[in-house]
């Protein structure tokens, strides 16, 4: 008579200290028991993929920062070209951006780049789940083609710059910094931010091809 009423008391125990058991395993591993009808917490977001958010805004505030500085770029002197006898003949002078090419097209480059910069920005935010997974090798791509225009215009704004500082004393072109030193000054400037840009962007292309190579590895060993 003593086992069966032995046994109905500690099988309520046992039953209830495994329950406290898979209860306490399942908080310390970051999971709830389903009996208790709530949701897991939310995930962190790792550090790597904050990291290319941040840089990609960089690349967006640099490059439209070159292609803005560079775009209103202008200037208007009036000195004076010619004496005809006492009287003085002066002329006013326009110092614009799209009177080189290579400015034109450091310009488009950087307008681009931020404008392309922004669009993957506005994607990730709205694109969720296996959308942006499936996307990301284009945008690795797309990354290095940018990076290509900004380098190269920024290369090509450079050589103008110099020009323009220093003249060509072999060709006879004068510099004309010494006369429209704003404009050159805020091109420069332009340059300096595209650059950076550039930068940033090499920096992000970098870190998304290890984030790439590191999904496929992962994928490779999954199917093995």
């Amino acid at each position: 008579m003593s086992s069966p009423f032995h046994l109905s008391i500690l099988h309520p125990f046992r039953f209830a200290f495994s329950i406290d058991i898979h209860q306490t395993m399942s908080v310390e591993n970051g999971k709830r028991p389903a009996e208790l009808g709530e949701s897991p917490p939310p995930r962190r977001a790792e550090p790597l993929r904050v990291l290319l958010v941040s840089l990609r805004v960089g690349v967006l505030l640099a490059t439209a920062a070159a292609a803005l500085l560079m775009g209103l770029n202008r200037q208007t002197r009036t000195m004076v070209v010619a004496v005809v006898g006492t009287t003085p003949i002066s002329q006013t002078l326009v110092a614009k951006f799209y009177h080189t090419r290579a400015f034109i097209y450091f310009v488009i480059a950087n307008a681009m780049a931020s404008a392309y910069n922004l669009l993957v920005l506005l994607l990730r935010a709205v694109v969720k789940g296996e959308g942006r997974s499936g996307h990301r090798l284009l945008v690795d791509i797309a990354d290095k083609v940018v990076l290509v225009l900004v380098a190269t215009g920024a290369a090509a704004a450079v050589s103008m710059a110099e020009l323009a500082k220093n003249g060509n004393p072999h060709a006879r072109w004068f510099p004309i910094c010494d006369k429209f030193d704003s404009f050159c000054h805020r091109g420069g400037a332009a340059v300096v931010a595209s650059f950076l840009g550039a930068a940033l962007l090499l920096l992000l292309s970098i870190l998304s091809t290890v984030v790439v190579h590191r999904k496929l590895a992962v994928y490779e060993y999954s199917s093995m």
